[in-house]
């Protein structure tokens, strides 16, 4: 039976002392950045890169710990932006422990966790909070979104300035969007002055109105009240003039439709500072997928049709889409396994994130270097952060990935607190064997008894 291994919970996170002097041998080094693709191996000296290349590949310096890769791939954690979290208010629902466990089971080294707590992360002091507590508890990488708006009301701004001293990497409105026009130019505008960076969900919420799945056929087989397409791409549309308006950088955080790739190509094809993430789910899973009510399908935005997933497919071989996230959202069982139209929304995704998007690799429809760089790279640069890259002097946030075993997801086993995953009992083909943070190992794949 194969079970992990995680590093035990202590005061201090695990890697706030760096590791120092180990050498990963015997790997395929895969760097999303610069598309090296090759045998070899890499040194760590103080939680950096030290080293790298195919003379490393047999042989290690004197004096370092060697880890063998087996000649599995060795490249850079994955950087997920776009996660909830349950702490502070929720923590019956998730803890940035357990959240930080289930990332570096799945191979995330950097988690962005989003401002939709009790109390809302909204002023200098919750982000301290989350830090603090992230130092203390978490394995992994933690970095707060703050709120764009007060109390994510939608009302009035936040103190961005503010809020990006204190540590906040970008600004969002949570899991709703900021419906009115007026403040969202506001926020932009002032979020310039600090070249900050807007995330933003696209749902005009008086079209989604009581939704609870895409609106199509299928909703109407299945009796349920539909969520048209056009309440993401009007929404967007908006957007897109603000930000022609402004000059801010926006980033729209979860697209899923052909026409919201549409408006994205064009923006960008106009010189806008506008980038988009998807979540793995919407390139994977489709509205035909909630078979029989299955709550743990139902998501925000919505499943879509077969021809929008494989519109989001072609968006993110052509680079259009810039980032996959799990949007990771952790829900208990009071209000998941309700009937369809009274269950909240929300999955969790920090263990299968890679996985599942290793389905697009596996069937043929995208190279790996593209596919890891939408998880690793891009969302590096988009926040401003050092990782995502095998480069001389990057962090040594670092995953071993085994790209063939095949393994089916038991919820389980899964780290998670809640385990409403829409991969219950999906079987996936290829596992993260080691993750390192700051050049220390925070998880293991061990084949135990």
């Amino acid at each position: 039976m194969t079970k992990p291994h995680l590093a035990k919970r202590k005061k201090k996170k695990i890697g706030s002392k760096p590791g120092d002097k180990i050498a990963l041998i015997n790997a395929r080094l895969l760097d999303p950045e610069s598309g090296l693709d090759e045998e070899g191996g890499l040194t760590i000296k103080k939680g950096k890169i030290a080293e790298m290349g195919p003379d490393l590949r047999r042989n290690a310096p004197d004096g370092f710990e060697v880890i063998d890769c087996g000649g599995h791939i060795l490249c850079p954690g994955l950087i997920d932006m776009l996660v909830y979290t349950g702490e502070p208010g929720f923590e019956h629902r998730e803890t940035l422990a357990t959240a930080s466990r289930a990332a570096a089971v799945g191979g995330v080294t950097t988690i962005i966790c989003m401002p939709d707590t009790d109390p809302v992360i909204d002023d200098m002091a919750l982000v301290d909070f989350v830090e603090r507590r992230a130092r203390d508890t978490a394995i992994v990488n933690v970095h707060p979104m703050a709120a764009a708006t007060r109390g994510l009301e939608g009302k009035e701004m936040t103190e961005i300035g503010l809020l990006q001293e204190a540590g906040a990497v970008a600004f969002t409105n949570g899991a709703s969007s900021v419906a009115n026009a007026r403040v969202m130019r506001r926020t932009l505008d002032y979020a310039k002055d600090f070249d900050a960076l807007i995330v933003h969900s696209i749902e005009d919420p008086e079209l989604a109105g009581s939704g609870v799945m895409n609106e199509g056929e299928v909703s109407s087989r299945l009796g349920m009240p539909g969520i048209p397409s056009s309440a993401e791409v009007i929404m967007l549309q908006r957007d897109m003039e603000l930000a022609e308006l402004t000059g801010a950088r926006y980033h729209a955080a979860q697209i899923s439709t052909a026409s919201s790739l549409r408006v994205i190509r064009r923006a960008k094809g106009q010189g806008l500072r506008v980038s988009c993430g998807i979540s793995v789910n919407h390139l994977t899973l489709n509205e035909n997928d909630i078979g029989p009510y299955r709550t743990f399908l139902k998501v925000r935005p919505p499943l879509r049709r077969e021809e929008d997933r494989l519109a989001m497919v072609e968006g993110l071989v052509s680079g259009d889409i810039d980032v996959i996230v799990s949007g990771h959202n952790p829900k208990d069982a009071d209000v998941k396994r309700r009937p369809f139209a009274e269950a909240e929304d929300g999955a969790i995704g920090l263990e299968t994130l890679l996985p599942a998007a290793l389905r697009l690799f596996h069937g043929g429809d995208i190279e790996l270097g593209p596919l890891l760089r939408a998880m690793t790279t891009k969302p590096a640069d988009l926040l401003g952060l050092p990782a995502g890259r095998l480069r001389k002097g990057a962090p040594a946030d670092l995953i071993v990935v085994d790209l063939e075993t095949p393994w089916v997801v038991d919820p389980e086993l899964l780290q998670s607190k809640s385990k409403n995953t829409p991969f219950d009992e999906s079987q996936l083909q290829g596992r993260v064997l080691r993750t390192l943070v700051n050049g220390n190992t925070v998880y293991t794949l061990n084949d135990q008894d």
